[in-house]
């Protein structure tokens, strides 16, 4: 699938894995933290301007509402930018989300595209059929002031999914387990394909987990098919043109692999890296925990906050432990008090915060001190990553990291029953 997208944007019949390429970019992203580098690049090559107003997406989100005076001045940079260019998809305080949570529900994102952003969780939009990746700042100075990106073709890892989920498990199970299998650096700057009849049975909330991860696993991106779920989702949110890509039956994958969805656990990383897994048949001995964060551009949507609050519900969180909850858009917010959950968050003792990064990164809204263990639905567990480097990350779903709130130890779902 990747290969024929990149094709037809470099106006080329076919690719090969390897072959460098120039391509037309439908989107190009960028954030508080990244964009002010591109833009002081742009700024050296003179008053070019920006290739389309329409094509390019600002959203500060990691430190924002600012953090500090050095993230303030960071989102004042981009925002100035933004009027001066005129960018017609600039998201400020009040109308932002989380990035990669925010663009597909404004449809900015959709089948075909091939989309840059100085992110390297772009991959997410593999779940709509796109060819997104994580690039530099550089490459997005360049990407906004011609349209065109520089590629090397990645080749495939086909990963075919049969069966459907059991109870407690989602797509963050699926995607630690896959990772947990081939390891961080098993996909290295390679395509994520993902196939088979399995994957009718995941949301798009699923998809959008899956392939926002493919980057842990080392990944150039990841893909899925275009099937109903995936149109439905695009004409609900986007009037933009899309098109479907298919890989030929005859692709070539470098590896393919057959997982059965309904045989997987819930699955969780532990410190220091998002293969480092286990499932709680294997998880001897008691894991206490101290905070708990349900949100991030993995795993802030709507199916995230259901799932957790039908656990949290009419429950409450452990002594000592803080639950952080982060909605990762004004619409999942708004849904998610519409349907009452912000307030079973609140009642089981637990806080709920505007959309942002903060957490993810060790940035603010839940910075670990020494020691402190973290129960997180966020996408990676590197040392010092959230906070103090003795403190430990255990990725999660948001059923575990709910279920663990409430026990305050690392805990299956199925305890909380």
């Amino acid at each position: 699938m990747t290969q024929k997208i990149l094709a037809a944007h470099a106006g080329l019949e076919s690719v090969e894995a390897g072959q460098l390429i120039e391509a037309n970019l439908d989107l190009v992203l960028g954030n508080d933290i990244t964009s002010p580098v591109a833009i002081k690049e742009m700024d050296k090559m003179g008053n070019v301007g920006v290739f389309d107003k329409d094509k390019i997406a600002l959203v500060p989100d990691h430190f924002v509402p600012n953090k500090d005076i050095k993230s303030a001045e960071h989102c004042k940079c981009v925002r100035e930018f933004a009027i001066r260019n005129n960018i017609s998809n600039y998201f400020e305080v009040g109308k932002m989300g989380i990035e990669h949570a925010l663009l597909p529900e404004k449809g900015l994102t959709v089948a075909g595209y091939v989309i840059i952003g100085a992110d390297s969780h772009t991959c997410t939009y593999g779940a709509l059929g796109a060819f997104s990746t994580g690039v530099g700042s550089t490459d997005m100075a360049a990407g906004m002031a011609t349209g065109k990106a520089w590629f090397k073709v990645p080749s495939a890892i086909r990963f075919n999914l049969t069966g459907k989920f059991n109870k407690f498990v989602s797509g963050k199970d699926l995607i630690l387990h896959i990772i947990g299998m081939i390891g961080v650096d098993g996909a290295l700057y390679k395509s994520m394909e993902f196939v088979g009849e399995g994957v009718s049975s995941l949301s798009m909330d699923d998809r959008f987990t899956v392939a926002n991860m493919a980057i842990e696993a080392g990944a150039k991106n990841g893909i899925f098919p275009v099937d109903s779920k995936t149109e439905e989702y695009i004409k609900a949110h986007s009037s933009r043109e899309y098109k479907v890509y298919s890989a030929d039956a005859d692709a070539v994958y470098d590896e393919e692999y057959t997982i059965n969805l309904s045989e997987l656990k819930p699955t969780v990383a532990f410190p220091h890296l998002p293969e480092n897994t286990h499932t709680f048949d294997d998880i001897e001995k008691e894991i206490k925990i101290d905070q708990v964060v349900i949100g991030s551009c993995t795993n802030g949507r709507i199916d995230d906050l259901k799932t957790a609050a039908s656990i949290l519900k009419g429950k409450k969180v452990a002594d000592h432990v803080r639950l952080i909850v982060i909605p990762a858009t004004q619409d999942i917010y708004l849904q998610a008090m519409d349907e009452g959950l912000i307030r079973t968050f609140i009642e089981a003792g637990g806080v709920v915060s505007t959309p942002t990064c903060g957490p993810c990164l060790g940035g603010y809204m839940g910075v670990l001190a020494e020691g402190e263990r973290c129960v997180s639905t966020t996408n990676r567990n590197f040392v010092g990553r959230m906070g103090h480097v003795s403190s430990e990350i255990y990725l999660a779903s948001p059923a575990v990291a709910a279920a663990s709130a409430i026990t305050g130890r690392l805990s299956s779902p199925e305890e909380t029953e």
